[in-house]
């Protein structure tokens, strides 16, 4: 049977890279025989050499393997003291008070920035902000999205990111890539499972952050997918960004069309053109039997459109792989088939009349 003698001199045997043994330099802790079983622990003098040291743990391990009488080793490899925590870049916090403006100001490297608005919620907004966004890139356009629902970021989930950005220097932040599209998200930035409860300033500082601060380079198009209604968020967006324009995104139903109305008054309020109309889950088509059926009405937002003498920029239907492939983090328009023709005719129409 071994004892600790004879462990500890095939211990003294391993030499260390900057002279030395384990034994002479007093490396070794809690050395125990039991049976044929032997423990140790080796202890670097800093968590810098304990980095290093992982070959000569196992080569400790395996000369006390080798011993007669030795059935198991077990060797854990610690420092004295604290590790060093590693460095890391500056973070950059975002939702401050925003900072005074002459005007509008254009956002550096940007073409022409549109926003996508709703007088209401739940009307599939967000849905069409990504997919536009995707079917745009693949149609050979620099697109970049900024989702600016701040209390209901959902492209993260719907561009399938869950990274931080990074901030290298504390002042400019890095987005992400996904699908073709670089994009920033206030989700990104905050937890996911915390409410943001920011008054109207705080708001209106994360929105110049995030279009000002953010490394966006050279884009043909900015998409910013804003929150539902006729808030603080759409109000600095006008008011300090220089923007080609808005488009309202709607479902047919009359309810819907109210508060659509509300927001194509609120842009012609703030002298930010309309650039069209787009009427989503405009039909339903039954992938069982092929029927069609009009959920919410349809023909409702082209009526409007013609009503305002502003363009119709196309139907969308109410589509149920849509939906499981915003869940999934890959927009439709991402792939092949019916609604992805959709949306890359949505986009051509957008590049023809000069808006992308």
């Amino acid at each position: 049977m071994v004892n600790k003698a004879e462990v500890e001199a095939t211990l003294g045997r391993i030499g260390l890279p900057d002279g030395g043994d384990l034994i002479s330099r007093d490396m070794v802790r809690a050395l125990s025989v039991d049976g044929t079983a032997v423990r140790f622990v080796i202890e670097a003098p800093s968590a810098d050499m304990a980095a290093r040291m992982e070959p000569i743990r196992k080569a400790a391990e395996q000369a006390v393997a080798g011993l007669a009488g030795v059935d198991s080793v077990s060797v854990i490899l610690t420092a004295h003291g604290p590790a060093a925590k590693p460095k890391e870049p500056p973070s950059l916090k975002v939702g401050r008070h925003p900072t005074p403006q002459a005007g509008p100001e254009p956002v550096a490297g940007v073409d022409r920035i549109i926003a996508i608005g709703s007088g209401k919620g739940g009307v599939g907004k967000s849905t069409v902000s990504s997919n536009l966004a995707v079917a745009l890139a693949r149609e050979g356009r620099r697109v970049g999205l900024l989702d600016a629902d701040i209390y209901g970021p959902s492209q993260p989930r719907m561009m399938g990111v869950n990274k931080r950005p990074g901030s290298p220097d504390g002042k400019l932040i890095i987005p992400l890539q996904a699908h073709g599209v670089t994009m920033m998200s206030i989700g990104l930035m905050v937890d996911p499972d915390k409410a943001v409860v920011w008054r109207g300033p705080m708001l209106m500082g994360a929105l110049q952050q995030m279009l000002g601060q953010v490394k966006w380079g050279e884009l043909d198009v900015l998409l910013v997918d804003l929150p539902p209604g006729t808030g603080d968020v759409q109000l600095t967006l006008c008011q300090k960004t220089q923007l080609t324009g808005a488009v309202v995104v709607s479902t047919p139903q009359d309810v819907a069309l109210l508060d659509a109305r509300k927001a194509l008054d609120m842009f012609n309020s703030l002298r930010t053109p309309v650039l069209g109309l787009v009427e989503n889950m405009s039909t339903y088509v039954c992938p069982q039997c092929g029927h069609e059926a009009h959920l919410f009405g349809h023909g409702g937002v082209r009526a409007e459109a013609e009503k305002l003498g502003v363009p119709f920029l196309g139907e969308l239907p109410i589509d149920l792989e849509t939906r499981l492939a915003g869940d999934a983090g890959t927009p439709i328009a991402a792939g092949a088939g019916p609604m992805a023709d959709a949306y890359r005719h949505m986009a051509r129409r957008f590049i023809d009349g000069g808006m992308a």
